[in-house]
């Protein structure tokens, strides 16, 4: 049987119902619900001239068909102009699909992009949604982005696509001088053993080769740029180390990401947001995703913005929403190398 995926299109006024609407035009390799209104995925269509007819939740999803669980704007949806008042169900979609994969009656979340400042003018403390999910399930998480070689626009593929770049993160949204302070020995401890929990759970890599980035650098240059490598990093990866996890490190960031250094690694671990997603992001965005890994279920996201600008003017690609697609199918199948 086909697996059944949650879809959340995001930010109403964005690009992200009109990405759902692309993705449901062709024969897919797994059902879909969609946690919408139905009126803006109607108005995506409109915009596109591309066919849709909303279903019910129950049913299956078919070229043009749609079924969607229906969450309620307060506003109808201005593409390219966020709304305030829409924020709560944006929030609310997110809850109830996250809640339905929690239950088991889905079997993966996919979710498009958030306008953080529109949640937060409304009054709704976001700093976004990888914190999100991790809060309502309760668990240490861990966001990994990931570069796939899908085709650019291309259809979901019953095989998955290879990813051909892995960066992984210690920190998320902080600010730059708050990452210091948030490296501990017990985050980065926890933070590594989700890595290597999920690479070898969801992955199917069963020695995982990770490639730890120092925070200072030149990795700290033995203390001369900063002692956070000797003094937390290093003991943490050489106690690890001893229970088996194969960790390289701590690398200099500005040498890490050489061809030679990442054809030995599986995934790049570093220690900061803009340390290391800069890299990946220029090697192709459009086949970019977002992974979060230590949830109950697979969660997969596009790895890119609202896009308002482009919204409603049928010119975006939706290329990461077919990749991010692919992959969450591929891990509610067990199958996601």
């Amino acid at each position: 049987m086909k697996p059944a995926l949650a879809l959340v299109p995001g930010e109403p006024a964005g690009i992200g119902p009109e990405l759902c609407v692309r993705l449901v035009q062709q024969p897919l390799a797994a059902n879909v619900v969609a946690f919408a209104d139905p009126d803006t995925l109607l108005a995506a269509a409109r915009a596109l001239h591309l066919p849709l007819r909303i279903a019910a939740a129950e049913q299956a999803s078919a070229p043009g068909v749609l079924p969607v669980q229906v969450v309620e704007q307060a506003q109808p949806t201005r593409f390219g102009f966020p709304d305030c008042a829409n924020a709560a169900s944006v929030v609310n979609a997110l809850k109830a699909a996250a809640d339905a994969c929690g239950r088991g009656e889905l079997a993966g979340l996919v979710t498009g992009p958030v306008h953080k400042a529109t949640l937060n003018d409304a009054g709704i403390a976001y700093t976004g949604t990888t914190e999100l999910l991790a809060q309502w399930a309760g668990c240490d998480v861990v966001m990994m982005l990931a570069r796939s070689d899908l085709p650019r626009s291309d259809l979901p593929r019953s095989d998955l696509p290879r990813s051909d770049l892995r960066v992984a993160l210690v920190t998320t949204h902080l600010p730059l001088r708050a990452v210091a302070d948030a490296i501990t020995a017990a985050r980065l401890t926890r933070v590594i053993e989700v890595l290597h929990r999920d690479l070898v759970r969801r992955f199917a890599i069963a020695t995982p080769r990770i490639a730890v980035l120092g925070l200072n650098p030149h990795a700290g240059e033995a203390g001369h740029l900063g002692r956070e490598e000797i003094d937390i990093i290093i003991p943490v990866l050489t106690r690890l180390r001893e229970r088996g996890i194969n960790l390289i490190g701590p690398l200099p960031a500005d040498t890490a990401f050489l061809p030679q250094h990442l054809a030995h690694c599986d995934v790049v671990l570093a220690m900061y947001h803009d340390q290391g997603l800069p890299v990946l992001k220029h090697a192709g965005i459009e086949q970019g995703i977002n992974i979060t890994l230590g949830l109950p279920y697979p969660r997969v996201a596009v790895d890119h913005g609202t896009a308002l600008e482009l919204a409603g003017h049928g010119v975006a690609d939706a290329s990461s929403l077919f990749a991010a697609f692919a992959q969450c199918r591929a891990l509610a199948r067990g199958a996601g190398q």
